[in-house]
């Protein structure tokens, strides 16, 4: 069955090979119809200037995140799909266990009002939901800060310190305080961090399969209804068992 399946694989991928190059023939043929195709060649790690990204080799970087500059990455870190760091103006730091959500953006002012620069420090096991932005700010350890939050320039997040959901924290427009945290929400907050941790994991090690290896495990997986209890402990995920089917008494 294994050996069919990457059978299977290899010509459907000679067969849109064989296609695409196809196309580009018949492009060039047509002449003045000449097609060009414009390559974006997306890069994880970027250097600007003689700035460079350094990420702990234990750190887990989304193929799609861009980290650009001078960031630096802590270990056991995670930098989460279509997040943007970039580390131009000045340096951002991502410290040990810290979980930067999908879509997020961390960057830097290169000017302000009170003509500071300030870098963005983002302590240890923190946690920043989905699509915050964060500019030249500090938030310190175990802080969380909610999706969809704006912290800009200046701006200092306390250890255990909580920022809500869609909250703008800047000079001319502070977030309200509402109450101090429990025991209970501070514990949540390292928990949080660590889940995600393990979480990246899984992610770090699905990505660096081959194409090849993943598709022939979707194919395989769909075909048997193959379910991985190692790969479902990793992220955390519980699945409830189907009920067993017993044949049914036969009518006295």
């Amino acid at each position: 069955m294994a050996g069919l399946g990457k059978a299977f694989y290899a010509v459907g991928f000679w067969i849109r090979e064989t296609g695409q190059a196809l196309d580009r023939l018949g492009c060039r043929l047509q002449g003045n119809y000449h097609f060009h195709e414009q390559l974006s060649r997306h890069r994880t790690l970027m250097n600007i200037f003689d700035k460079t990204p350094h990420v702990h080799r234990d750190a887990f970087v989304a193929p799609s995140a861009s980290l650009i500059g001078d960031v630096q990455v802590g270990q056991g870190a995670s930098i989460w799909y279509g997040c943007v760091l970039r580390g131009d103006a000045n340096n951002v730091q991502i410290g040990s266990g810290t979980n930067i959500q999908d879509n997020s953006l961390v960057h830097v002012a290169k000017s302000n009002l009170s003509g500071k620069v300030f870098p963005t420090i983002i302590g240890d096991n923190v946690t920043v939901g989905h699509s915050a932005v964060l500019q030249g700010c500090t938030v310190e350890d175990e802080a969380f800060v909610g999706m969809g939050a704006t912290l800009l320039d200046g701006v200092v997040v306390e250890k255990h310190g909580m920022v809500a959901a869609g909250a703008l924290v800047w000079g001319g427009n502070p977030a309200k305080f509402l109450r101090k945290l429990t025991d209970d929400e501070i514990a949540f907050i390292k928990e949080s961090a660590s889940n995600y941790s393990t979480l990246a994991k899984a992610h770090a090690a699905e990505n660096a399969k081959p194409v090849e290896q993943s598709e022939f495990e979707k194919l395989f997986r769909k075909k048997s209804g193959h379910q991985d209890e190692e790969h479902d402990s990793m992220i955390g995920a519980t699945r409830e068992a189907a009920p067993e089917l017993t044949p049914s008494s036969p009518a006295q």
